[in-house]
């Protein structure tokens, strides 16, 4: 069941707040987050219904799900090279299975430490796309 308060769920103005719709898959969406303080950050969120956690997943559903996940980071590693890439899956305030995929170089900003979830480094639309063009460019599910 979908959410009526969750930006993932309804899309729209509410997730345009933070994020771009790249490209789904069967299970998920994958968004470009628009703080782009890590070049080449995106989200890949659980879409077939408002999941908050990884186990109330059946063991298909995870493995579908992580699999995007994988699949998602493979892109960025060969759109960006990162040295590392970092994984977030929080939920406290927004209750929706995502996971924040961090590309993080050596000697880079926040190298060493935790990400930051909003630096207040937003990009337009159009670097998005961008941005979008990049990982689906390298994509392979």
């Amino acid at each position: 069941m979908k959410k009526d308060n969750c930006p993932y769920c309804q899309q729209g103005e509410f997730l345009a707040k933070f994020g771009y719709l790249a490209f789904e898959t069967e299970t998920s969406e994958v968004i470009v987050f628009k703080d782009q303080s890590h070049p080449g950050r995106a989200i890949v969120a659980y879409k077939k219904d408002h999941v908050a956690e990884i186990q109330d997943l059946s063991d298909e559903e995870r493995n579908a799900f992580m699999k995007d996940v994988s699949d998602v980071a493979k892109a960025i590693q060969k759109a960006y090279n990162p040295d590392r890439i970092n994984y977030g899956a929080y939920g406290d305030t927004l209750g929706h299975l995502h996971f924040h995929i961090v590309p993080k170089y050596k000697d880079g900003f926040e190298w060493g430490g935790t990400f930051v979830m909003n630096t207040g480094n937003l990009v337009d639309e159009a670097k998005c796309e961008e941005v979008a063009q990049q990982i689906k460019k390298y994509y392979k599910a």
